[in-house]
């Protein structure tokens, strides 16, 4: 057990990496399969090149908090950690690496290639797991994974086989998205479109053998080098007498044929439209139909090819600059204007991306979202938190397109096809070099084939096809799906992650589960905000408002940065991040540590138990008993926020500003040994259910509150049980509340110390009785309660509902003043009174103002009333 002294200030990083140790040490985050209800969360993997941000800390936060208090309910705890290999991301950080020590990856084999792609991932990969450990992240480390690891790349070869010999996976030559900079394709989830403002340039396409012109307009001139038809609406009679003939393209001299298609919008620049099939997607379809010829005019890094006759080898957007000037020249520019458009730029690296027709490699979707579809929106077998994401998953699968889930990338799960030959279907698909053999001997019919001649497809797989069975494959439930850890662990219960992956992770997840298990792979789905700065910028880096997430938890503490992340955050709503907010969970984590100097301070004794302190625990114990069912409903509806504000009120308000107020001893008295005895029980109540939000100042009090054995450790501690509560008595003692801070606010408006005491008179019409008079004696100290029926002349007076209360203070103030000072009160309401009578004399606002409008004017109307009369009582009193 480390050694623990009660130091005089709240200082985290005396104890935060010891308790994380000492958690450590003895297995506490640790699962194996056993009698009890597994708890079961599979972590979002984060890349292996990231670093730990804001919006990691608010995921894990959370996931923290359910699997803390998963294990605190006796649960099979079991949260596996892991990395993704991002396969874009991880090879254009090896391949920057490689060009700063002079080396082209082109000069590379592609073994070298990983080589070096190993080296890097074990140098610099998984920083974000260690830096996870600061925020008390509880995963089982044991069970880290990435998707890399040979069990995992196993999976994915055998998944893609199986959908391959289904008929889902094929090979095609479509129009597919392509990143320039990373050099690879891009399904259309990983493309991102912004608005951004351009220009629409009208460029003159003379009709051959004519002195006639088509003005054409596009907005990317550069690409004029692939035109192959310019095309207009059979229906516009501006272009009737131009059909059949040909126009020449500007500066590249080629003759096109003008056709005609519905497609064109007659409203839209002149009407006309250029055809481009190799860099646009309806040009494509366009091309298609009309058998025209696909020109690629680019480069694989977004330069011009030898299509691009003088402009060959510069990059497409030095082009469109350079190209406009010759259009100019050449007049063959008619005008410019400033247009708007939506531009597709790559998820990964931020590149404008460009619509290339390719050979790729395509899974069929429409028949495997079926089951996803309806385990979300019909049965319910899996639930989204919160609800209103239900149609922005029905919306993704209902127009889902086939997925593109070949890269043209070396780092990444290696494409298990195999060519033998030239020809087009000269490949076979396999999970082995030596079974892919096997099967192109057969194919071929040619029995000499060896090894040698097989070519294994070198594009890697989509990162998202091997994370897509992150929940099977970390139990190894791909390659052994009767293996003991998948049927105890799987499906698991909750998963935690950003809407923004939807679609990308979580869809894909639950489809690959019904297809590959039979079954979900998760319950719940608790989608989090996006993490803002208070200006509601999302946090980035190239903004400069993205906090160094380790700064924060050095400078706050792991549990004041924990607390000040979730106050702020409920499902699916975005957070709008403050560093004050750590600075108030950092406050709260010094007041619970103050509370227990407080409580540690005491001297105990066996004396009587004060009634005082009998009423006042009875109060908590109840009080306690309502928080604890209200965040057990928090907890079923994913409100993590709203449960942690109920504790916090709990802890902050009830049980340190008023119950140990209420049961403290007077300055050098001793406390009985029951009271203490019940207070160290609710404190510990207390650090239970605060625990999975702040897990190291609640340990280090736990800790030493009491010695402890290793299995006495809080964080395996029983969580509390619920039970009954009288509401009844919470009401009234909230009208006990309402009596002492009335005390108090006279004390304090008329300068009478506390020290001094006085006395205080009832008319209890409300028939509160005496059973509380023992608290409210020792909050206002009040040296007597007396009961009356008729009002205390001489006395300042205030009232709590109908009871009214009298203290007679005459000889401690100046009476004259007081009486000037409560006139102008009751002028002021008065005059409050009116303007209220005002409104609900006016027939208008009345019938038209919605009824609870109404109803809170009536009840300002009553207030005023009561408060009337109890200064004008005050004001009869002092005179």
């Amino acid at each position: 057990m480390p050694k623990m002294e009660i130091t005089t200030k709240y200082s985290p990083e005396d104890f935060e990496n010891k308790w994380y140790s000492y958690w450590m040490e003895n297995g506490f985050f640790s699962s194996t399969p056993d009698e009890r209800t597994p708890y079961t969360i599979v972590i979002p993997p984060p890349n292996v090149t990231g670093v730990l941000h804001m919006g990691h800390m608010l995921n894990n936060t959370i996931q923290d908090v359910l699997i803390r208090r998963a294990r605190l309910m006796g649960l099979n705890a079991c949260w596996v950690p892991g990395t993704d290999h991002a396969s874009i991301a991880t090879e254009a950080k090896v391949v920057a690496k490689l060009k700063e020590q002079g080396i082209q990856k082109s000069d590379l084999s592609r073994e070298e290639f990983l080589k070096h792609a190993w080296e890097w991932t074990h140098q610099y990969g998984g920083v974000i797991l260690e830096q996870l450990k600061k925020l008390g992240c509880s995963c089982d480390w044991n069970r880290t994974k990435f998707t890399m690891d040979d069990d995992l790349y196993q999976s994915v070869i055998k998944v893609f086989v199986d959908l391959y010999n289904k008929g889902l996976i094929y090979r095609g030559y479509r129009m597919v998205n392509w990143d320039p900079e990373a050099k690879t394709t891009l399904s259309d989830e990983e493309v991102i479109y912004k608005e951004q403002n351009g220009k629409l340039f009208y460029l003159i396409y003379k009709v051959e053998n004519s002195e006639e012109y088509l003005t054409v307009a596009t907005t990317r001139p550069e690409t004029i080098f692939g035109d192959v038809a310019v095309c207009v609406n059979p229906n516009d009679e501006r272009y009737k007498h131009l059909h059949g003939k040909k126009v020449i393209v500007p500066v590249v001299g080629r003759a096109v044929p003008i056709i005609q298609d519905e497609y064109v919008d007659m409203e839209f620049g002149t009407g006309a439209l250029k055809i481009t099939p190799a860099h646009d997607i309806n040009d494509y379809e366009i091309g298609i139909k009309y058998q025209l010829p696909i020109l690629d005019t680019f480069t694989d890094d977004g330069k011009l090819n030898e299509q691009g006759m003088h402009y060959q080898g510069k990059d497409r957007f030095e082009v469109r600059r350079e190209i406009v000037k010759e259009l100019e020249e050449k007049k063959l520019l008619a005008k410019t204007q400033d247009y708007t458009n939506n531009i597709g730029t790559s998820e990964r690296t931020g590149a404008v991306v460009e619509q290339r027709p390719l050979d790729q490699w395509f899974l069929k979707m429409e028949e495997l979202v079926k089951p996803a579809l309806k385990a979300v929106l019909e049965s319910e077998e899996i639930k989204l938190y919160p609800k209103r994401f239900d149609n922005t998953y029905r919306h993704w699968l209902e127009n889902v397109r086939d997925w593109n889930i070949s890269r043209q990338l070396w780092w990444g799960q290696q494409i298990p096809a195999y060519y033998y030959g030239t020809g087009k279907e000269d490949y076979v698909v396999a999970e082995t070099k030596e079974k892919a053999l096997a099967l192109a001997k057969e194919k071929a019919h040619n029995p000499n084939l060896s090894l040698e001649d097989l070519r294994q497809d070198e594009d890697a797989l989509d990162t998202w096809f091997s994370s897509w069975l992150w929940p099977m494959s970390v139990f190894n439930g791909v390659l052994d799906p009767d293996n003991k850890e998948f049927k105890y662990y799987y499906p698991t219960q909750d998963l935690v992650t950003g809407p923004d992956i939807l679609f990308f992770w979580v869809a894909r997840m639950i489809i690959a589960g019904y297809e590959f298990a039979g079954e979900k792979p998760f319950t719940n789905v608790y989608l989090t905000g996006l993490v803002r700065d208070k200006l509601r910028r999302k946090m980035s880096k190239s903004l400069g408002n993205s906090p160094d997430a380790l700064k924060l938890i050095k400078d706050f503490g792991a549990d004041g940065v924990r607390v000040g992340l979730l106050l702020s955050s409920s499902a699916g709503n975005d957070l709008l991040f403050d560093e004050a907010l750590c600075q108030q969970g950092s406050a709260f984590a010094n007041k619970i540590w103050n509370a227990f100097r407080l409580i540690k301070g005491w001297q105990v004794t066996d004396i009587p138990q004060p009634d005082y302190a009998k009423e006042s625990i009875l109060w908590f114990k109840n009080k306690f008993q309502k928080t604890l069912g209200e965040t057990e409903d928090d907890f079923s509806k994913y409100r993590i926020s709203d449960a942690l504000m109920k504790i916090y009120k709990l802890v902050w308000d009830d049980f340190c500003s008023w119950l140990l107020e209420m049961i403290k001893p007077a300055f050098g008295s001793p406390i009985d040994k029951e009271t203490y005895r019940e207070i160290i029980s609710l404190f510990e109540e207390n650090l239970k259910l605060l625990h999975p939000f702040m897990p190291f100042v609640t340990e280090e009090i736990w800790q030493q509150i009491a010695p402890r054995s290793t299995q006495e450790a809080l964080i395996v501690a029983s969580y509390p049980k619920e039970e009954a509560f009288d509401e009844s008595l919470l009401h009234t003692f909230e009208f006990v509340q309402e009596i002492i801070s009335g005390i108090r606010t006279i004390r304090k408006e008329k300068n009478i110390a506390f020290k001094e005491e006085i006395s205080l008179s009832v008319i209890d019409n409300e028939h509160l009785g005496n059973q509380w008079d023992s608290i409210i004696q020792k909050l206002g100290n009040i040296s007597s309660i007396s009961y009356t029926e008729k009002t205390i002349e001489g006395a300042i007076s205030f009232r709590v509902k109908s009871n009214e209360y009298f203290i007679p203070i005459l000889d401690k103030i100046d009476v004259a003043q007081e009486i000037e000072k409560l006139e102008k009160e009751l002028s002021y309401a008065e005059g409050f009174l009116k303007s209220v009578r005002a409104k609900l004399s006016n027939e208008k606002f009345v019938n038209s103002a919605p009824a609870q409008v109404v109803e809170n004017e009536r009840k300002k109307e009553a207030d005023a009333l009561a408060k009337i009369e109890t200064i004008q009582k005050s004001i009869e009193n002092l005179r």
